[in-house]
Formats: structure tokens, sequence, C-alpha cells
């Protein structure tokens, strides 16, 4: 082929076929394709494929069953609570490990030992989700000899308030005492000059207080109410005498002794080591009264695995996994931050607070989505920690969707639903999925 030119005409070369930028044929990087796109229709396309037509059968796979198994999904009060609680998860869970991550990944910025603090607050990502719920089933365990959580809650609450050393102490035979709003008083008033013996048993010898000592008859003083409150109890067959004080019996330490006249508290005394207490002259005519406080049961903890606790529980063993997570990509994206305009703000009269919320979180909100987004997705599809740390007492209280998946499916032999279930939770996902492929897109292209 020519064409015409000033000077006569010219060949003109023949068309080429493009090529790919690293001239590679589309042949070629088919084949290299192919057996990925084999895994992926596999293992991918064609499981979603059946999962959807499945869904449209009854549980037996022979009846078309139309959109029934969707409509359990509203129906059924088990996926009723797993999506209810799907919703708290997706709410809370990401929000807090993105807030704890932001915050971690400023402040170690600011330490000389940051990078040993990042290595320890992202380990547990190494820890599998099932390690991990055999730890934290552990750490909520309702005996705080056992739960660190009720243990270090115990702890903090008998600080304050501080439990009975004789919860199981109560009056024994042919006593003085009578029961009265969960304490005993006795009987009858007394007087001054009179020595009152108050005996108890019922608690065990390896129960008493370390301070214990042994019970001495208080001596009877004029002008004052004087007494002793003991264990009345000596270990053999016929030994001891009944309402009396004996050798190796033990008082009761710390014991709260109040004076009553007319329904009225007047005095109070506190046991010492050896049993006595005393009272003065103006509580002459009184019953004494050993109030249900002495009595108190000690404070067992939360029950945390309990079924109103259960998801909060299990959403704090989540953030524990996923903090360190959102930590890293925060620190990541926090070192690309100009720090020009970190100072030109401290400059400008900001103080730290103002620089954090007004220019550092600004300019981190790209990745602070990129991670809440993530989080979002991994959340719609936990499973193994809810089975793993919820007891089978509270399970329907802590259910899921990716667990009602299971249960449905496996448990009660319900493919149908299950199915339906699965087609849902991956309707949830996708839109979340796409909006994070956008963000990244847009990112990529500044």
């Amino acid at each position: 082929m020519t064409s015409a030119t000033a000077g006569g005409t010219a060949p003109v070369p023949p068309a080429r076929t493009r090529k790919s930028v690293t001239g590679t044929r589309r042949t070629v990087v088919a084949l290299f394709l192919l057996p990925a796109l084999v895994l992926l229709g596999a293992l991918v396309v064609y499981p979603i494929g059946y999962s959807v037509v499945r869904s449209f059968y009854d549980q037996q796979g022979k009846g078309f069953a139309g959109f029934d198994n969707y409509k359990a999904l509203f129906t059924d009060d088990g996926i009723r609570t797993a999506l209810k609680n799907n919703i708290i998860w997706v709410v809370f869970a990401p929000t807090v490990a993105t807030a704890l991550g932001l915050v971690f990944a400023v402040l170690t910025e600011r330490v000389r030992w940051g990078t040993a603090f990042k290595l320890v607050v992202f380990m547990p990502m190494a820890i599998s989700m099932l390690a991990a719920g055999i730890i934290f089933r552990l750490v909520y365990d309702q005996d705080p000899g056992k739960g660190v959580a009720n243990a270090v809650w115990v702890g903090v609450h008998d600080t304050f308030a501080p439990s009975s050393a004789f919860p199981k102490a109560h009056p024994g035979r042919q006593s003085p005492l009578e029961a009265e709003n969960g304490g005993f008083i006795t009987r009858e008033a007394v007087h001054t000059g009179q020595s009152v013996n108050v005996p108890l048993v019922g608690v065990a010898p390896d129960q008493m207080p370390g301070g214990a000592k042994k019970a001495v008859q208080a001596a009877s003083e004029p002008g004052r109410i004087t007494g002793t409150a003991w264990q009345d109890f000596t270990r053999g067959k016929g030994v001891g005498r009944l309402g009396q004080v004996d050798p190796g019996e033990l008082g009761y330490p710390g014991m709260r002794i109040e004076a009553v006249k007319d329904g009225k508290v007047v005095d109070t005394a506190k046991v010492g080591d050896d049993g006595t207490f005393s009272l003065p002259g103006t509580t002459d005519g009184a019953r004494l009264r050993l109030p249900a406080s002495n009595f108190k049961e000690p404070y067992n903890g939360v029950d945390w695995l309990g079924p109103s606790l259960v998801t909060p529980a299990i959403i704090g063993s989540y953030v524990w996994m996923w903090a360190g997570f959102a930590m890293v990509l925060i620190a990541a994206g926090l070192a690309g931050v100009p720090r020009e305009l970190l100072e030109a703000a401290r400059v400008d009269g900001a103080n730290e607070w103002q620089v954090f919320r007004r220019v550092t979180v600004p300019l981190l909100a790209p990745v602070l989505a990129v991670v809440a987004v993530t989080l979002m997705i991994n959340v719609l599809k936990v499973f193994d920690l809810v089975f793993i740390i919820a007891p089978g007492s509270s399970q329907d209280d802590a259910n899921v969707l990716a667990l009602e998946l299971y249960r449905k499916g496996f448990s009660e032999d319900q493919p149908g639903i299950a199915s339906a279930i699965a087609v849902f939770l991956l309707l949830l996902v996708i839109p979340v999925m796409l909006f994070n492929v956008r963000r990244l897109r847009r990112e990529v292209r500044r």
C-alpha cells in the first residue's frame, strides 16, 4: 500500500497486533492463569453456586421450597438471635479494635520501647482462634481460683467491700441467740456487770481466720457489758461443754457486735482475736445483735459467660487478638503522615489532644476506614471463638450466623436453611468488600 506525498509515494507499514506491556502473548498468559482459574472455580465459584441452588430446596434436597428457607431467617428464634448478635459484633468489635489500635500506634511513637510493645500487642495474631478460645474459656472461668478475670474482679471488690470470714457460722444447740434479718440476736436483754457468752458453730477449723486465738472467758466488769464470741466446738466425742469456753476453742476475731434498744443501734463493739468484746454502760438493757454482715458469703465474681455477658466477653477476646493487627496497619499509615503538618499545628498553639483530633485522625481517615471495614468482614464470619468460649448453657445467647449455619447444617440436619444462611452471609459481606476495594483503588490512584 502506498500514499501520496510531495515527492511521490511512500509505502505504509502493515498494521501490528497489540502486545502486552511485558511482551507476553495472551495465550501464554491464559495458560499460566488456567490452573488458578480452575482452582478458583472448583473451590469458590462452584460451592457458592451450589449453595445458592440448594437454598431453594427442602431439607431432603428433592422438593423445591422457594423462599421458605429465607423466610426462616427472620422467623426462627435461633437465627434471629444470631442476627442480632452479628449486628452487635459488627458495630462494636471493629470500632473498639480500631480505636485501641489507633491509640497504641500513636502512643508507641513516643516511647523508646515502642517496638517491643508493638510486638507484644501483635503477638496474639500468631495464635489460632481455637487456641485463643481455649485461653479465654479459662480466663472467664467462674472460680476466682482459676479464672483470671474473676480473680482480678474479686480482688478489687474485696479491697473495698471485704466479705465475712464466717459465712457458715450459726448458733448451735441451746444457744442464747435467735435468727433476725440474716443475722442473730440474743433472746433476752443484757445488763452491765454481766459477761455474755455468744457461742457459734459451723466454721471448719481450716477456715478460721489466721489471727484467731484461743478463746478466753471474758471477765465481768462493773458498769460495762463484756462477753465472748467463739467457736463452741471441740474435736472428739464427749469433749467440751456446750455453751462454755473450753481449752482449744477459738475466738471469732473481727466479728461485729451491736447493742440494740427499741430497734436502734446504740453502740457497737468488735470482737478481739481471743473472742472477747466489751460495751459501755449506756448499753444496759440492750439486746446484742450479730448483724448479717458477719455472715456474708464470699463474693464469687461476675458470671462472664452467663446469658447477659457472654457476647461482650467473647468480643473482648476478639479485640485482644485483632487490636494488634489494627495497630500495625495504622502505625504504617502514621509513618507516612508529614511531620511538618503536626509541627505547624503545635507552633500555632494547638495542644496534643487538638493535634491528635484535628490533624492526625483526619490524615489517617483512609487507613482507619480500611482497617474498620476489613474487621467488619472478619467479624461477619466469626465462629471459632463463640463455639469454644460460650458454654452449652449460654451458647444460644451468644449465637452468631456462622455458628448457626454450622448447627443447622450438621447438628440439626437442615442443609436448606444452612445454605440460605450461607447465601445471606455472602450478601452481607459483598457490599463491604466492594467498599474496601473501591477505597483501595482510590488510594492507589493518589
